[in-house]
């Protein structure tokens, strides 16, 4: 079954690339995977390249059914044979691709209920081709159907989109997509001298908060016991993330210091 509807039969994934695949059959030295991105053409998992540590039963590690990332270790493209691995994929790498690929499967339901909706005959066309069409000015159509639950069918004139496809795509997107977003946590470490200090301390926290109010920006404090105090920001990106508290510690341990005080702020790891 093609759970991708832009997979072609000649295509084949490139050795260094993470894939997503589901354990068809396990053997004693490894198991079979259908790829899932690429129709389902299968690829095998070799004992040795399940764990770091000594495997004794790979059935403690894998199971019928299961979904995997694996990273492509080689392609012999003349007999269709993929050499796949799983202990060469990071924790982030996998989390990456699990979000990349459960994305682009939302987004492939939003275009055929955008299809549905306007009385599409062909779905799969419809889809492959918005989907290109998304990817040419966003990172990945479901990036795009994000802007749209934002935006609102006027970006569709941006993109070339008719009128009443954008309109379509903006209804179902703001039914359908929650917003990403990325968070920073950390801690600032303040300490002023005086009958006034912690008064000072907590002026200069609140008062750089409420200078540095952005759209599409959160920032939460609280106090951990003094002299700690935590700040969360939380953006759709960590661009935006990361300006945003770039501005707010130079802000508050400049304030601090106006008030003869010491501060320095640590990221949460």
């Amino acid at each position: 079954m093609v759970e991708d509807e832009r997979w072609k039969p000649e295509e084949l994934p490139e050795p260094g690339e993470l894939v997503i695949a589901t354990v068809n059959k396990i053997t004693g030295y490894g198991a079979y995977l259908g790829l899932d991105e690429y129709g389902g053409i299968e690829g095998f998992l070799h004992i040795s390249e399940v764990s770091t540590s000594w495997v004794r039963n790979i059935r403690d590690y894998v199971r019928p059914g299961q979904k995997l990332v694996l990273k492509v270790l080689r392609v012999n493209r003349e007999r269709r044979h993929i050499d796949l691995s799983l202990r060469r994929v990071s924790g982030k790498e996998k989390q990456d691709k699990l979000v990349e690929w459960k994305r682009r499967k939302k987004a492939k339901t939003i275009l055929e209920t955008v299809g549905e909706k306007l009385g599409v005959k062909d779905l799969e066309a419809f889809t492959a081709e918005y989907t290109a069409k998304l990817e040419e000015k966003f990172p990945s159509a479901y990036a795009a159907l994000e802007e749209f639950a934002e935006k609102g069918e006027s970006l569709g004139a941006k993109l070339g989109i008719p009128p009443d496809v954008a309109k379509a795509l903006a209804e179902i997107a703001k039914l359908k997509v929650k917003p990403s977003t990325v968070k920073i946590k950390g801690v600032f470490h303040l300490t002023c001298p005086g009958p006034k200090g912690i008064e000072a301390i907590k002026q200069s926290l609140t008062s750089c908060r409420a200078s540095r109010k952005v759209k599409r920006v959160k920032m939460a404090m609280y106090t951990a016991g003094a002299p700690k105090y935590v700040v969360e920001v939380v953006a759709r990106n960590w661009k935006e993330a990361e300006k945003a508290l770039g501005e707010l510690i130079d802000c508050v341990l400049a304030q601090i210091r106006k008030y003869g005080g010491e501060g320095k702020f640590e990221r949460e790891k």
